[in-house]
């Protein structure tokens, strides 16, 4: 692909991010290829986050604030993809060879973009993809958050325009960030991310938190896995698998909380059979395989229900 080509569109959707914008602002500023369009979704914010993002509009021509109708409070999952499709709707995504959700509160390197844009150049089937996030501790030091590499992680979710349309983009629900990993492959697509040096990111807001806490964080985790169709032995193993995470423990205990509660009170769930059983085919195999080799052996299945878009 000719480098003229590497025109993508980051939407941000944000509330009250005046603690971490600048440095999120700054960094993006920094890239070696900076986006074509970059609209923000400013959710209602009142902490000074507004007169922040007209300082940088009015500085740079490819950055657009979008006002979105105050909701009264900051909302994770499918308000933050409401807030998002606010901006979707107010631009023309077929413009753009790719698109980005991305978060406000993150620090990227300086060829992370272009780095995403080579990988997927030379794999055309990559259709989601992301480098990792680290949180940085009290003493300075870094740890690894959680993101396994098969998926692209929800914070800087890079996709192929193509792609995102075929897999009817991103579901208004909790665990939207995981059921389009899955209806990618679905659909032959390959999603994942890398640990690299140059696609390693700071998240400056603990992952898996909430506007309350990280412990109601985790049991919304659990909530989504239930919706999404993840069956109960895969998310006992999951749940397991957390518990060596801070919050130890109790972070894996409240996720299987979250799960069972939703599968007691028989919420409803993600309305796609199809996928529900694809998705526990695939949760078979990782308890069976392994993670890397049941994905391996999925993506190489489904090959053959990739279609190259025209674009490719």
């Amino acid at each position: 692909m000719s480098t003229s080509r590497r025109k993508y569109l980051l939407i941000t959707p944000c509330r009250d991010e005046i603690e971490f914008g600048r440095r999120t602002l700054d960094s993006v500023l920094a890239q070696s290829v900076k986006p074509a369009k970059w609209i923000i979704v400013d959710d209602g914010s009142t902490d000074g986050t507004s007169e922040m993002l007209d300082d940088y509009a009015a500085r740079h021509d490819f950055i657009e604030v979008v006002r979105k109708p105050d909701r009264g409070q900051r909302s994770v999952g499918p308000g933050v993809i409401e807030s998002f499709y606010f901006g979707y709707e107010a631009c023309t995504p077929r413009d753009y060879e790719y698109l980005c959700k991305l978060d406000l509160d993150l620090e990227l390197p300086p060829t992370y973009f272009e780095s995403l844009m080579e990988r997927m150049e030379a794999n055309p089937r990559i259709g989601t993809c992301s480098g990792k996030p680290y949180g940085r501790e009290p003493d300075g030091s870094l740890h690894a958050e959680a993101a396994g590499d098969e998926m692209s992680v929800g914070m800087t979710k890079f996709y192929r325009v193509d792609c995102f349309e075929q897999i009817g983009g991103f579901v208004r629900e909790v665990m939207w960030d995981g059921i389009d990993c899955h209806r990618c492959r679905m659909l032959g697509w390959i999603a994942c991310s890398w640990d690299v040096p140059e696609l390693r990111f700071l998240h400056l807001r603990p992952m898996g938190s909430s506007q309350q806490s990280i412990f109601v964080g985790r049991m919304r985790h659990g909530f989504g896995q239930y919706f999404m169709g993840t069956g109960l032995a895969y998310m006992a193993a999951s749940s397991v698998f957390r518990m060596s995470e801070a919050p130890r423990i109790i972070g894996g205990l409240c996720m299987f909380w979250g799960y069972l509660s939703s599968l007691f009170r028989r919420l409803p769930r993600y309305d796609d059979l199809e996928f529900r059983r694809f998705l526990r085919g695939y949760q078979r195999d990782c308890l069976l395989l392994g993670k890397r080799r049941a994905t391996e052996k999925l993506n190489q299945r489904m090959a053959t229900q990739w279609q190259a878009p025209a674009s490719v």
